[in-house]
């Protein structure tokens, strides 16, 4: 009996291995605006959310998101890219964290050590785009290994 449920446990690990994607996770469901989320570091999963899908479409709405960080962060560096129909349309790149110069207040962390926002974010947008389309965000440290990287699927049904 034992031993069939090492073998079990060995497949469902050697499973877990060959998987190279993360699950969907929904953000929101609310009327018109439908938000989703994958992570695309196939090493690592994380925990996003937002209050109301409708408070997304305010100036600012807040966010709560958690991970263990992979890689230490002295340098920081975002890029954003807007994709429609498998194509990119629009591209946003900043660096969040240099030194002497942090945005952001976990800016300095080392590996290992756990990473949660709990907070305001400011889009800097006046409305959600109508149709569909995934946001790609990946963050980078100064050794360009991948800090999170995250596909957000946007379906909002919305005519403004």
């Amino acid at each position: 009996m034992e031993t069939s449920n090492v073998l079990i446990l060995i497949l469902v690990l050697l499973h877990i291995n060959a998987s190279t994607e993360w699950p969907t996770h929904t953000v929101c469901k609310e009327d018109n605006l439908e938000i989703y989320y994958k992570s695309c570091d196939p090493q690592q999963d994380f925990a996003f959310s937002i209050d109301h899908c409708s408070d997304v479409t305010t100036h600012t709405f807040n966010i709560r998101s958690a991970m263990v960080l992979r890689q230490s962060i002295k340098e920081l560096y975002l890029k954003v890219d807007l994709i429609i129909n498998g194509k990119i349309v629009f591209t946003y790149s900043e660096t969040i964290c240099e030194p002497g110069h942090s945005k952001l207040i976990f800016c300095g962390k080392k590996k290992g050590e756990h990473l949660y926002y709990e907070g305001p974010v400011t889009l800097g947008i006046k409305e959600i785009l109508q149709g569909d389309y995934i946001i790609s965000a990946k963050l980078t440290n100064e050794d360009h290994a991948t800090v999170a990287c995250v596909d957000f699927t946007v379906k909002n049904y919305l005519d403004y």
